[in-house]
C-alpha cells in the first residue's frame, strides 16, 4: 500500500511542475510567454489559435490528473489513519 502513496506523490510532483509550466505558457493580457514559442504569431479577432486551444486542453488534462492525485492521497491518508492499511 505504501508503493501506491509513493506513486501518487511522484505523479503529484510531476503534474505540479507541468501545470505550472503550462499556465505560464498561456497568453495573458500582455501576450504571455506563449508569444515566445509562436503563439503570438497568429492572432485573430474571433478566437484563439490552434496552439492555444491545444494548450488549453493539455492544461485541463494535467489539472484533472493533479486533482485526482490530491483526492487519492487524501483518501489514502484517511484509510491509513483509521488503521485500514
Amino acid at each position: 500500500m505504501t508503493a501506491f502513496a509513493y506513486t501518487l506523490i511522484v505523479l503529484l510532483v510531476i503534474t505540479s511542475v507541468l501545470l505550472t509550466m503550462l499556465v505560464l505558457l498561456h497568453r495573458g493580457k500582455g501576450g504571455g510567454m506563449s508569444s515566445m514559442f509562436g503563439g503570438g504569431v497568429s492572432s485573430s479577432l474571433a478566437g484563439s489559435s490552434v496552439a492555444e486551444k491545444n494548450l488549453d486542453r493539455y492544461t485541463l488534462l494535467v489539472g484533472i490528473i493533479w486533482f485526482a492525485c490530491i483526492v487519492g492521497l487524501g483518501l489514502w491518508l484517511k484509510i491509513v489513519q483509521n488503521g485500514g492499511a
